[in-house]
């Protein structure tokens, strides 16, 4: 398993007790867990089900001085092809409660944003519009403060219900998380979000419908959904735009081994076929190091990488 020559029987033992037999799995390939497809084998993959459950596993691994890493839907994120020497915690199988009081949407931080807006719409509620077609969790959309389309998490969010490095379930007030350009105070102090309440408006089902619709076509016009990718593979750099300064360095369809700038929207590097973590690297690398060199402009990844 891991350098810490933690049990793995024991370990395994413990979390089955908690989560159960079936939500705790061995040597789990994480292509099957991002929208890249990429990804070697997690030596323990576990699915809590709930809060308490999610307490009790991070507890139990934590105890075991073991690593591990909280997932969502997988859809910013690339995994070694050597996978995770560790245990991931899987909340976008577990994790999927949604609630409505009458005034604020709750949902837990499995949900995908796609179901969240889902949800907003058919409760006649507009805010969550532009998330129609991001394919993340909300846990993680707040971990990033995603967004799309002029809209981002910050415009939306309540208050975030998160666990500290500590075991402490903590409610986080929006004017608390410090959110700005995919970053949080979620992500700055590795928080784990268990929840997110939104504070949306009374609206019109049928104009937030149609709203979702003009939205869906253009992300399906302009971005290349039907090849597996992790999104935008990098930050907008201040006063630019990623995808035209990769066009513009003559990069589009630069290609190493499965992977490539996509020839469709150039801030996507996408699996064209079998494409492995370290041929999307090779591909990052190069066109970092090329708009560099042609613009002296830095381009930060979007992608997280694991590990």
């Amino acid at each position: 398993m891991s350098d810490s020559g933690y049990d793995l029987r024991s370990l395994t033992g413990k979390l089955s007790q908690v989560v159960g037999e079936g939500n705790v799995l061995l040597d789990e390939p994480m292509s099957k867990h991002t929208t890249f497809k990429i990804g070697g084998p997690a030596d323990v993959f576990v699915i809590p089900e709930d809060t308490g459950e999610l307490e009790s596993v991070l507890e139990i691994v934590r105890s075991a001085h073991q690593s591990f890493f909280v997932l969502g839907c997988g859809s910013d994120l690339l995994v070694s092809d050597e996978g995770y020497r560790g245990a991931v915690i899987d909340l976008a199988d577990g994790l999927l409660s949604v609630g409505y009081d009458g005034h604020c949407m709750t949902c837990q931080a499995g949900v995908p944003l796609k179901e969240a807006s889902e949800m907003a719409c058919e409760l006649g509620l507009e805010g969550l519009e532009f998330a129609c077609g991001i394919p993340g969790s909300v846990g993680g959309a707040c971990f990033m403060n995603a967004g799309a389309y002029g809209g981002c998490m910050a415009d939306v969010l309540e208050s975030v219900r998160t666990i500290n490095s500590a075991g402490v379930l903590q409610t986080i007030a929006v004017a608390d998380l410090d959110l700005g350009y995919r970053t949080s105070r979620v992500r700055k102090e590795n928080l784990i979000v268990v929840e997110a309440t939104f504070r949306l408006h009374r609206g019109v089902s049928e104009d937030i419908r149609a709203r979702m619709d003009e939205l869906t076509v253009r992300r399906e016009q302009k971005q290349p959904l039907e090849l597996p990718s992790a999104g935008s593979t990098f930050k907008r750099p201040k006063g630019f735009y990623a995808g035209k300064l990769i066009t513009d360095a003559g990069l589009q369809g630069y290609q190493v081994g499965g992977a490539a700038v996509s020839m469709k929207h150039a801030g996507f590097v996408v699996n064209l076929r079998g494409a492995t973590s370290a041929d999307v690297h090779a591909v990052i690398r190069h066109v970092q190091d090329e708009v560099f060199r042609q613009f002296g402009v830095h381009l930060e990844p979007e992608v997280r990488f694991l590990p």
